[in-house]
């Protein structure tokens, strides 16, 4: 019985904080769980930059398009249920990367609501939902679990630790081992195909592009370094929606180069042929292929 009781302890410990928390089952739900707005007194900045990424609409898709529509309609993918009704969370397998909280933190009733509104096309609804600062501040933050543990319920994570944290619901910063290296980014802006899903997707390959065409050609950023820079920037740029901004990253970051020469083909006498020959070469200076995501 004393071996019993210790065994359970054990267990307990080991098993995270978020396995016994009520799962969310609406929209309102999980949203409110994840609700960063209280970070913005502190951080305006931080959180304004925010605000004007791709983070802060990840299930909007470019220019306001609700990407996952089909996923919830009958027939237009493997993943579709017969009704809106019948969805679970497998429905959505891109609920890995665009709303991982939906995956520790959600249930199929939650589901089943996103589903609907996805065919209603609620966009104020599905609005709600994003990345915000606690998917990356705590969610995310640890990867080596086994050596780490899971992220602890009311911690959050950084690139230091902060001993006295002026929030009422999160009082403590811990450091965290991958924040500033681009495995933290390479979680969702992914290696290729994800196959653990009963039907396999083809999705985002920028970090094993960078990892097999950059860093192996000796390249020494990382993900942050580029897209964040030496302040923090958390805008991620580029920012897609806004289509000058993007056009001028793209400029500086892709060249074209065009060889052309030109002659007469005499292909019998007195009959020439004008010909040109056109070489091109397209260079980047980016650390993973373009496009990607």
């Amino acid at each position: 019985m004393k071996f019993l009781k210790s065994f359970l302890v054990v267990l307990l410990v080991m098993i995270p904080v978020t396995a016994f928390a009520e799962k969310a089952k609406t929209i309102e739900e999980l949203a409110a769980m994840y609700d960063s707005s209280s970070c913005k007194e502190c951080h305006a900045e931080i959180y304004a930059q925010w605000e004007k990424s791709h983070h802060a609409r990840s299930l909007m898709g470019v220019l306001g398009g609700l990407f996952m529509t089909p996923l919830a309609m009958k027939d237009k993918t493997p993943f579709s249920p017969d009704d809106p009704s019948q969805a679970t969370l497998d429905t959505f397998p891109c609920f890995k990367c665009h709303l991982p909280q939906a995956v520790t933190s959600g249930s199929d009733d939650f589901a089943k609501d996103y589903a609907k509104a996805l065919v209603a096309q609620d966009k104020e609804r599905i609005g709600k939902l994003n990345i915000s600062c606690l998917v990356c501040h705590n969610t995310k933050a640890i990867i080596h679990k086994r050596d780490e543990g899971h992220p602890e319920k009311g911690v959050l994570y950084s690139t230091k630790a902060v001993k006295s944290h002026d929030h009422p619901d999160f009082k403590t910063v811990k450091k965290s081992s991958i924040m500033d290296h681009s495995i933290m980014c390479g979680q969702c802006h992914g290696q290729g195909p994800n196959l653990e899903f009963e039907n396999p997707v083809q999705c985002a390959t920028l970090y094993g592009s960078y990892q097999h065409n950059y860093l192996s050609k000796g390249g020494q950023k990382s993900c942050q370094e580029c897209h964040m820079g030496d302040n923090a920037d958390h805008l991620f740029a580029p920012n897609w929606n806004d289509l000058e901004g993007t056009k001028k990253l793209l400029q500086e970051a892709i060249s074209l180069d065009i060889d052309t020469v030109g002659y007469d083909w005499l292909l019998k006498s007195k009959d020439y042929k004008p010909v040109v020959v056109v070489n091109t070469r397209i260079n980047t200076t980016a650390g993973h292929r373009i496009p990607d995501g």
